[in-house]
């Protein structure tokens, strides 16, 4: 692994918990990386002590096998060749653009320094834009020019604390997208912190989640959401709800008997004996129910929420249990309408009953 994080703890004075504790993750030369979860969590503290912004309290963090960072001892900042893009771009606004992404470059020739920032420049699809200024660029430009500024000086490592936060909803989501394939581009290693769960699975190769200074699960997009370690990665990734249901096992076949009926023929389902007496709590994702007006299980819409193609319904069934579905738009209700429901669970996502 190119960025090793074993057993990382910070702390702040005068608090009684760490800020980040415990942590461990690696990643590989080339990949990217993202560090998500709620405001609070640690993601940034964690970001800053891999920038050298932070002490360590315990723990170790390499790059490229040297330590740089552990209790009592760290590398300076400015000497580990890590490149940072902040939230608010921290452009200067007297130097254009020129100035700006050549800032980190004094140490080369005055010719080589001309052809860096014109090459990181069209990089990022603002090729011959030196001459102007910050307050003449929109909000995505001057993050284009930040993100050139931190590539320039050809980092190992390069970390973005939340850049698209200042940006509306649809260009973060381009952005995003142009983002990875500048970084991919540009064969950069790249550690990224986002509240917002689109932009990681646009941007990462590998996602941490993280909640109260812990981090619960370091993977792939997918396995976080159809094979969550914890029962708050399951909670906090894509929307879905906790139901009661047992597990029980009869000449072979293993069966989920929920408040919506029987779950039969999943990919993947624990044994009864994962749980006293097979009793469990089961995640149900939006995508788990299905809307069908010739089931059985009627459910009442709660709450909807238009997406465009698709409505979000949360309905609450006979039982009072509470689920949530993707409905296609076209098919249109009331809150307050009964509508008909099954469940089409591949991935049964279990654990241990709560209360």
């Amino acid at each position: 692994m190119f960025l090793e994080v074993s057993q990382l703890r910070v702390r702040y004075p005068n608090r009684p918990q760490s800020a980040v504790d415990g942590v461990s993750f690696g990643l590989r030369a080339g990949d990217i990386g993202v560090l998500i979860g709620p405001s609070g969590c640690g993601k940034t503290t964690l970001l800053r002590a891999v920038a050298g912004l932070e002490p360590v309290a315990g723990g170790e963090i390499r790059l490229g096998g040297t330590v740089i960072g552990s209790a009592g001892h760290g590398v300076a900042a400015e000497d580990r060749r890590i490149g940072m893009v902040f939230q608010d771009y921290a452009l200067f606004p007297h130097l254009d653009v020129g100035r700006n992404v050549a800032f980190g470059l004094h140490r080369l020739p005055v010719s080589e320094r001309a052809a860096r920032v014109a090459q990181v420049l069209e990089l990022v699809s603002l090729e011959g834009s030196q001459a102007q200024y910050p307050h003449e660029l929109s909000g995505g430009q001057q993050q284009r020019v930040a993100l050139a500024r931190a590539l320039a000086p050809q980092p190992q490592l390069l970390l973005l604390d939340e850049p698209f936060s200042n940006l509306d909803v649809d260009l973060r989501e381009r952005l995003a997208h142009e983002l990875r394939s500048i970084l991919k581009a540009a064969h950069a290693t790249a550690l990224f912190v986002t509240h917002d769960q689109q932009e990681a699975f646009a941007i990462a190769d590998v996602i941490g989640v993280m909640h109260e200074g812990h981090l619960h699960q370091w993977d792939d997009a997918y396995t976080l959401y159809h094979r969550p370690a914890t029962r708050f990665v399951a909670s906090f990734i894509g929307h879905g709800v906790f139901t009661n249901a047992r597990i029980v096992e009869q000449d072979g076949h293993v069966t989920v008997r929920t408040h919506l009926g029987p779950l039969t023929d999943m990919l993947e389902c624990p044994l009864p004996s994962a749980y006293p007496e097979g009793r469990c709590d089961v995640l149900l994702r939006a995508d788990d129910i299905v809307h069908d007006e010739n089931s059985a299980v009627k459910a009442q819409i709660m709450r909807k929420s238009f997406r465009g193609s698709e409505f979000l319904y949360t309905l609450q069934l006979k039982s009072g249990d509470t689920v949530m579905a993707h409905v296609p738009s076209h098919h249109i209700h009331n809150v307050g309408d009964w509508i008909g429901i099954r469940a089409a669970v591949d991935h049964v996502v279990t654990f241990a009953r709560e209360g």
